[in-house]
């Protein structure tokens, strides 16, 4: 007998190539696991011309909670998070897709403080965090030191707001653009650093100050790019991964990141009034 799930309606906004790829897969495979598209948003509409059927085209974002959704995805900036985060909250369970805007500690405390006033949660997709369901259990259980992490990938696949890596050249090799916290790094790569966010909102006791990270320029790497991660518990206890996410010159998202958002969407299910790292 075939599996039975409750129908969720789900509103995707951002139409980049992460949300193009979920509204894909909705529209594809959502119907058999009780997934609905109820809307896809876009700045720019016209992109969803003969993509998006006509009457799942929401013209004006401010209008979402007509739509009547059950989860909402962002997937495109985290301007969106800043400027309807809490409005999503009061109507639906919302899910991070740019967790670096939870760098500012205002808007963090705002939505956790939503989400339990309306009994939603606040998911915060791991991306292409490797282990970050044993970093927020060891962080749980106030074991947690130390959590480093360092993201290396090809100049191209960068877009930061500074004009620090404006002069890279070909075969130049490879350049440490920065080091600090978290919570320093997110407004300069806030498209690039989100896998750093969402390890910083597992390690809560150590938060966007305390998590630290280092973002590498490496025009070796043409093909992938690489997430390295150092924990540190107590009495000598330490972890380190290194992640290989195949990546196309000039893609800010890795290919197997994709995939892992799909199934992120998947836990989507309503655990109420809390944070939930997925």
């Amino acid at each position: 007998m075939a599996a039975s799930y409750p129908s969720i309606k789900v509103g995707v906004v951002g139409y980049g190539h992460l949300g193009q790829y979920l509204v894909e897969r909705i529209l594809k495979d959502g119907a058999a696991l009780g997934l609905i598209l109820a809307f896809v948003w876009n700045r720019n509409s016209d992109k969803l011309k003969g993509l998006v059927p006509d009457e799942l085209v929401l013209g004006d974002l401010s209008t979402f909670a007509e739509r009547q959704c059950d989860v909402i995805v962002e997937v495109c900036h985290p301007q969106i998070v800043k400027e309807f985060g809490l409005h999503f909250l009061s109507q639906a369970h919302f899910m991070v897709g740019s967790p670096s805007a939870l760098s500012d500690p205002n808007l963090n405390q705002k939505l956790r403080q939503a989400a339990h006033q309306y009994n939603k949660t606040l998911y915060i997709p791991s991306g292409a965090l490797w282990g970050g369901q044993d970093i927020q259990r060891l962080n749980d259980s106030g074991a947690l030191k130390a959590l480093f992490i360092r993201m290396s990938k090809h100049p191209s696949c960068f877009r930061l707001t500074g004009d620090i890596l404006s002069d890279w050249t070909e075969g130049e090799g490879r350049r440490v653009l920065f080091r600090g916290s978290v919570a320093e790094l997110c407004p300069l790569a806030p498209n690039n650093v989100n896998t750093m966010a969402a390890a910083a909102v597992a390690a809560g006791t150590l938060g966007f100050s305390g998590v630290q990270g280092e973002i590498v320029s490496d025009t070796a790497l043409s093909d992938y790019h690489v997430v390295e991660v150092d924990v540190t518990g107590p009495d000598g206890f330490t972890v380190h991964t290194v992640r290989r996410n195949p990546a196309r010159l000039g893609a800010v998202t890795g290919s197997a990141t994709y995939n892992s958002f799909w199934n992120s969407l998947l836990m989507c299910k309503g655990h109420g009034g809390r944070v939930y790292l997925c």
